[in-house]
Protein backbone atom coordinates (compact mmCIF):
# COMPACT_ATOMS: atom_id res chain seq x y z
CA UNK A 1 0.00 0.00 0.00
CA UNK A 2 2.55 2.11 0.55
CA UNK A 3 4.55 1.86 -2.41
CA UNK A 4 1.65 2.60 -4.40
CA UNK A 5 1.69 5.71 -2.56
CA UNK A 6 5.18 6.20 -2.94
CA UNK A 7 4.46 5.87 -6.82
CA UNK A 8 1.22 7.50 -6.98
CA UNK A 9 3.04 10.72 -5.56
CA UNK A 10 6.41 10.23 -7.80
CA UNK A 11 3.88 10.30 -10.77
CA UNK A 12 2.19 13.54 -9.76
CA UNK A 13 5.24 15.09 -8.74
CA UNK A 14 7.48 14.36 -12.13
CA UNK A 15 4.11 15.59 -14.24
CA UNK A 16 4.42 18.85 -11.72
CA UNK A 17 8.07 19.35 -12.09
CA UNK A 18 8.11 18.70 -15.81
CA UNK A 19 7.44 21.79 -16.90
CA UNK A 20 8.92 24.03 -14.28
CA UNK A 21 12.00 21.80 -13.76
CA UNK A 22 12.20 22.07 -10.14
CA UNK A 23 10.36 21.18 -7.40
CA UNK A 24 8.44 23.66 -5.28
CA UNK A 25 8.63 23.91 -1.43
CA UNK A 26 5.05 22.36 -1.90
CA UNK A 27 5.96 19.31 -3.58
CA UNK A 28 9.03 18.43 -1.74
CA UNK A 29 7.07 18.86 1.25
CA UNK A 30 4.87 15.89 -0.20
CA UNK A 31 7.82 14.18 -1.28
CA UNK A 32 9.58 13.97 2.06
CA UNK A 33 6.18 13.21 4.22
CA UNK A 34 6.03 10.43 1.92
CA UNK A 35 8.84 8.95 3.42
CA UNK A 36 8.37 10.08 6.62
CA UNK A 37 7.55 7.45 9.75
CA UNK A 38 5.17 7.90 12.48
CA UNK A 39 5.57 10.93 14.91
CA UNK A 40 8.24 10.16 17.80
CA UNK A 41 8.24 12.65 20.89
CA UNK A 42 12.19 13.33 20.48
CA UNK A 43 15.38 12.91 19.11
CA UNK A 44 18.91 12.85 20.10
CA UNK A 45 20.86 15.90 19.11
CA UNK A 46 24.73 16.16 18.95
CA UNK A 47 24.85 19.92 19.31
CA UNK A 48 25.45 20.36 15.25
CA UNK A 49 23.23 19.94 12.15
CA UNK A 50 24.56 17.52 9.23
CA UNK A 51 22.58 19.67 6.83
CA UNK A 52 19.09 20.52 6.75
CA UNK A 53 16.51 21.68 3.81
CA UNK A 54 13.14 24.06 4.06
CA UNK A 55 9.94 22.36 3.07
CA UNK A 56 7.99 25.65 2.66
CA UNK A 57 7.64 28.12 5.93
CA UNK A 58 6.32 25.41 8.89
CA UNK A 59 8.28 22.38 7.41
CA UNK A 60 12.08 21.42 7.08
CA UNK A 61 13.97 18.36 7.24
CA UNK A 62 17.59 18.19 9.70
CA UNK A 63 19.93 15.91 9.23
CA UNK A 64 21.80 14.70 12.48
CA UNK A 65 23.90 12.42 10.72
CA UNK A 66 24.48 11.40 6.81
CA UNK A 67 21.94 8.29 6.93
CA UNK A 68 19.47 9.98 9.78
CA UNK A 69 17.41 13.03 9.87
CA UNK A 70 14.00 14.02 10.69
CA UNK A 71 11.09 16.00 9.05
CA UNK A 72 9.91 18.65 11.70
CA UNK A 73 6.45 20.26 11.35
CA UNK A 74 6.02 23.55 12.95
CA UNK A 75 3.12 24.83 14.83
CA UNK A 76 2.94 27.97 12.33
CA UNK A 77 3.98 30.06 9.39
CA UNK A 78 8.30 30.58 9.94
CA UNK A 79 9.45 33.98 8.78
CA UNK A 80 12.25 33.96 6.42
CA UNK A 81 12.92 29.47 6.10
CA UNK A 82 12.92 29.67 2.85
CA UNK A 83 16.02 32.68 2.85
CA UNK A 84 17.69 31.61 5.94
CA UNK A 85 21.57 31.10 5.17
CA UNK A 86 21.67 29.28 9.03
CA UNK A 87 18.94 27.43 11.23
CA UNK A 88 19.27 26.19 15.61
CA UNK A 89 17.81 24.28 17.19
CA UNK A 90 17.25 24.22 20.90
CA UNK A 91 17.76 21.04 22.97
CA UNK A 92 17.64 19.71 26.84
CA UNK A 93 20.69 18.03 27.25
CA UNK A 94 20.73 16.73 23.72
CA UNK A 95 16.76 15.93 23.11
CA UNK A 96 14.69 17.78 20.93
CA UNK A 97 11.25 17.56 21.89
CA UNK A 98 8.25 17.99 19.84
CA UNK A 99 6.01 21.23 21.28
CA UNK A 100 8.79 21.60 23.83
CA UNK A 101 11.99 23.08 21.56
CA UNK A 102 12.32 25.87 18.98
CA UNK A 103 13.68 26.57 14.85
CA UNK A 104 15.54 29.73 15.21
CA UNK A 105 16.52 30.68 11.88
CA UNK A 106 19.29 32.93 11.48
CA UNK A 107 19.10 35.77 8.37
CA UNK A 108 20.28 38.86 7.43
CA UNK A 109 17.23 40.60 8.40
CA UNK A 110 16.93 42.99 10.71
CA UNK A 111 13.90 42.68 12.56
CA UNK A 112 14.61 39.80 15.13
CA UNK A 113 12.99 36.84 15.05
CA UNK A 114 10.16 34.83 16.23
CA UNK A 115 11.70 31.38 17.30
CA UNK A 116 9.65 28.31 15.41
CA UNK A 117 7.55 25.94 17.58
CA UNK A 118 8.32 22.58 17.05
CA UNK A 119 4.72 20.87 16.62
CA UNK A 120 6.06 17.26 15.52
CA UNK A 121 9.07 14.94 14.73
CA UNK A 122 8.99 12.38 12.25
CA UNK A 123 12.09 9.98 11.38
CA UNK A 124 12.41 10.24 7.72
CA UNK A 125 14.03 7.00 5.55
CA UNK A 126 16.54 8.42 3.88
CA UNK A 127 17.53 5.46 1.69
CA UNK A 128 14.43 5.44 0.31
CA UNK A 129 14.31 9.19 0.02
CA UNK A 130 17.56 9.27 -1.82
CA UNK A 131 16.55 6.77 -4.17
CA UNK A 132 12.96 8.94 -4.81
CA UNK A 133 15.21 12.10 -5.72
CA UNK A 134 17.07 10.24 -7.81
CA UNK A 135 14.41 8.86 -10.20
CA UNK A 136 12.88 12.36 -10.37
CA UNK A 137 16.38 13.85 -11.09
CA UNK A 138 16.71 10.99 -13.33
CA UNK A 139 13.24 11.85 -14.96
CA UNK A 140 13.49 15.60 -15.53
CA UNK A 141 16.75 14.80 -17.12
CA UNK A 142 15.09 12.29 -19.62
CA UNK A 143 12.50 15.01 -19.92
CA UNK A 144 14.02 17.66 -20.70
CA UNK A 145 16.46 15.59 -23.45
CA UNK A 146 12.76 14.22 -24.67
CA UNK A 147 11.96 18.57 -25.51
CA UNK A 148 15.12 19.02 -26.99
CA UNK A 149 15.10 16.16 -29.29
CA UNK A 150 11.19 17.38 -30.31
CA UNK A 151 12.38 20.90 -30.91
CA UNK A 152 15.45 20.33 -33.37
CA UNK A 153 12.73 18.15 -35.54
Amino acid sequence: MRKMLVATLLAALLASCATTGKLSSDERLQLYRSHAGEPVNSFKYFGSLNGWTELGDSALAVWTRPSEAWLLNLSGPCMDLSYAPAISITNMMGQVSARFDRVNVHSNNPIGHVPCRIESIQPLDVKALRVSEKELREAKISERAADQSSETN
